[in-house]
């Protein structure tokens, strides 16, 4: 995937909420590292990025199993991927610079991740989508009792 940095738009939601609000909060996280700040705040809201990622991450895996996406494997595949790239961060980020640090961030989130929801989460939300309107369709009314319907006596008995 291409590091071009980019930056949150509602372009790249999906119309899940629970998704959406996930990734617009990792973005949000990651904003937070630009400016003013001291080695505390910006190792405190390193480790809440990573922590809130991993979180993600393992809710998306979720809801991939729950809706049978083939392709979960390979997509379990880029979150570890990712998730080591958050690893290598944390233990590199006591000896960069908080600007360097920011620069980090930035590739990791507006970049990477931003790639991976444009070209890779989006192929599995037909299935969400599709998945989510069966769930909420209405149920078969069924009576209750017999399963099959009685029939009408004959006035025939059989011989």
């Amino acid at each position: 995937m291409d590091s071009r940095v980019n930056s949150w738009s509602p372009s790249i939601e999906f119309g899940i909420p629970e998704i959406d609000d996930q990734h617009r909060e990792l973005f949000q996280l990651a904003a937070t590292f630009r400016g003013h700040g001291d080695e505390i705040r910006v190792m405190k809201a390193l480790a809440i990025l990573c922590d809130y990622a991993k979180v993600h991450l393992r809710d998306e895996e979720e809801l991939m199993a729950r809706i049978g996406y083939p392709d979960i494997e390979a997509h379990r595949q880029a979150h570890s991927d990712f998730r080591r790239m958050l690893r290598h961060l944390l233990q590199d980020a006591r000896s960069l610079t908080l600007d360097q640090v920011a620069d980090r961030v930035e590739a990791l989130i507006n970049g990477w991740f931003y790639n991976h929801i444009v070209r890779v989460d989006k192929l599995y939300i037909p299935m969400v989508i599709a998945y989510k309107a069966y769930q909420a369709r209405p149920r078969e009314i069924r009576p209750l009792g017999r399963a099959k319907p009685i029939l009408p006596a004959t006035d025939q008995t059989p011989e």
